[in-house]
């Protein structure tokens, strides 16, 4: 990818998120996740180069392999990808930023195991599944109140930092905006637990996620077409 096009797709991408956010409120941050799945390393350097600093990875073979060929640039990687838990400790041994995808209580024992075995800690999402859709991960909206404060309790080498969901798979933007406010209602209630990101949206929905209260977008085709 071109300097010139990583500049005018990360200019056109801040445009729109500005305006998004400053339609909620002017103190309404929102944090531009690029989800680099689809590119190159030199994709990922171009975007660095342009001004782009977080990036986000689906498969833990993919983040290793850019994070080692990128080690040089100050990046910061993020794990949004279903999570395998035979892939637990690579991931760890990776040191990401925060992982999105934290999608049931039993992963979350299962990464505090290896996590304490390595005496270490991990900042992570609670992954919702909003939409009661089949096709996603992720606990149930009437579960995730529960299951948030049980992790809290029972994995202390989890660092919960709120909440991560996908937008409902539907044409109907009010069927797609419904699923957001469902986690953001939830999130709310978690902020007294500590819960700082609201990780919603993506290239084709992030302005209803952020009219929706998303703090945290997860953006791929917008950035790196």
């Amino acid at each position: 990818m071109e300097k010139q096009i990583a500049v005018k797709n990360l200019d056109n991408l801040i445009t729109k998120v500005e305006a998004a956010r400053l339609r909620v409120s002017e103190h309404h941050i929102v944090k531009i996740i690029g989800i680099s799945k689809y590119s190159e390393a030199s994709d990922i350097a171009t975007l660095y180069s342009a001004g782009q600093r977080a990036f986000g990875e689906n498969k833990v073979q993919d983040l290793k392999t850019k994070s080692e060929e990128l080690d040089e640039l100050p990046l910061e990687w993020h794990f949004v990808g279903r999570l395998q838990k035979n892939k637990i400790n690579n991931l760890i041994d990776l040191k990401p930023t925060l992982v999105h995808s934290l999608d049931s209580l039993d992963l979350a024992e299962e990464l505090n195991k290896k996590l304490e075995a390595k005496n270490r800690t991990m900042a992570c999402l609670l992954q919702i599944n909003s939409s009661h859709e089949d096709s996603k991960a992720g606990v149930l909206p009437e579960e995730a109140i529960e299951i948030y404060k049980q992790i809290l309790d029972s994995c202390p080498n989890i660092k919960l930092k709120g909440l991560m969901s996908i937008g409902a798979h539907s044409q109907d933007r009010d069927i797609i905006k419904k699923s957001f406010i469902t986690t953001k209602n939830i999130y709310d209630k978690l902020v007294p637990f500590g819960a700082k990101y609201c990780s919603m949206g993506m290239s084709s929905d992030f302005e209803l996620a952020i009219s929706s209260g998303s703090n945290m977008i997860r953006v791929g085709s917008s950035l790196f077409k």
